[in-house]
């Protein structure tokens, strides 16, 4: 959906989030500007028909994730999936915004037998019509919800979902601190803060200006997914940091960040439903999340130590150059290998996992 130079203003999403800010008494916390731009039925990012995944911007698409990038990563994800199958001793793998679908077909061509259910939650309408497509070959092994069941057994994963879980604001002005929230503006939407009580987890070190988020949704997100599952695991792939790393002094700018035709931009409040929103995640909120909900931390490395423990290095070897090449840019400290990490959670007697066997970084969270 590619909105035209002064056509932004009639189109419906603008009018439902200038209704829901007349509504508000015309200020809205980011974290509800955001969840419309993304969520709005049929007109939010999410919701609507823009291609999104890809490798390329002449596909359409406004960014690559890595199952779209090469199949070697679900089937190294699925050698971890595999042993957690077992230690659980389930057969069900559920998986959060399954994107194109990419991720589930790997797995399940990896996985085969082993899994007798694949379940996904996702929220778009639009994505699960491209799913069901990409995963027709699967039969009634792939089921579809909309929202979470109220208990839950089995394998869970997440590529890239908490990043899309709307965030709050806030900035510290002159040492104070404020929550940044939207109003309208004759040209469209503007920032305007608010004195609030809301706090950072920890204060950043300094007196400078500081623009920063917290992760309500996601953490709330962690603790639902524990209060209902019964017995399994999960395992969350995402970039972020531990929470030093995340409040550190230099980080003063936030990691709000938009994502349109693979190129990246910090303005979230142009080409509104156009354009992808994210933020880095927070992995100590979560894993405290977690932790507070009943979960035990099984693990927490980079993603590039995760998949190399999972074997992801000797799938290249049998590769060809060209997967090769894309597989590289999984592991590789200066594409996906260092930012990107993965957190593992489970209920009931901890066990080991075989993706955090050797650099597991739990001790920095």
């Amino acid at each position: 959906m590619k909105l035209e130079p002064g056509a932004e203003r009639a189109h419906p999403l603008t009018r439902i989030i200038d209704a829901t800010l007349a509504r508000s008494g015309g200020w809205l916390p980011f974290d509800r500007f955001m969840a419309l731009a993304l969520y709005a039925p049929g007109l939010g990012y999410y919701a609507n028909d823009s291609r999104k995944f890809g490798q390329m911007p002449a596909s359409g698409s406004d960014f690559v994730t890595a199952p779209e990038m090469t199949p070697l990563f679900g089937q190294a994800l699925a050698v971890q999936l595999a042993e957690a199958l077992e230690k659980t001793g389930t057969d069900t793998v559920w998986e959060f915004g399954a994107g194109s679908g990419a991720l589930a077909a790997q797995v399940l061509d990896a996985l085969g037998k082993r899994v007798k259910h694949y379940r996904i939650v996702d929220l778009s309408g639009s994505l699960r019509a491209r799913q069901r497509v990409t995963l027709a070959r699967f039969g009634d092994k792939v089921e579809w919800l909309s929202a979470l069941p109220d208990t839950m057994q089995g394998i869970v994963i997440g590529n890239e979902v908490l990043d899309a879980m709307p965030v709050q604001l806030l900035v510290r002005v002159g040492g104070r601190w404020l929550e940044r929230g939207v109003v309208a503006h004759e040209a469209g939407w503007a920032w305007q803060d608010r004195p609030t009580d809301l706090r950072p987890p920890v204060e950043p070190e300094g007196p400078q200006d500081y623009l920063t988020e917290i992760h309500p949704q996601a953490e709330a997100f962690i603790a639902t997914l524990a209060d209902r599952l019964t017995r399994g695991a999960a395992f969350f792939l995402d970039y972020g940091f531990p929470e030093a790393e995340y409040y550190h002094p230099q980080r003063h700018m936030g990691t709000v960040m938009c994502h349109k035709a693979h190129l990246a931009d910090g303005d979230p409040l142009v080409d509104v439903g156009a354009k992808d929103i994210t933020a880095h995640v927070n992995f100590t909120g979560v894993a405290l999340a977690g932790q507070n909900a009943g979960l035990e931390v099984l693990g927490y490395c980079s993603q590039a130590r995760f998949l190399i423990n999972c074997g992801l290095t000797s799938k290249m070897e049998h590769a060809t150059q060209a997967q090769r090449a894309l597989a590289a840019r999984l592991i590789h400290e200066h594409e996906m290998g260092e930012l990107f990490k993965v957190i593992g959670f489970g209920i009931g007697a901890p066990w080991e996992p075989l993706g955090f066997a050797e650099g597991d970084r739990s001790h920095t969270l």
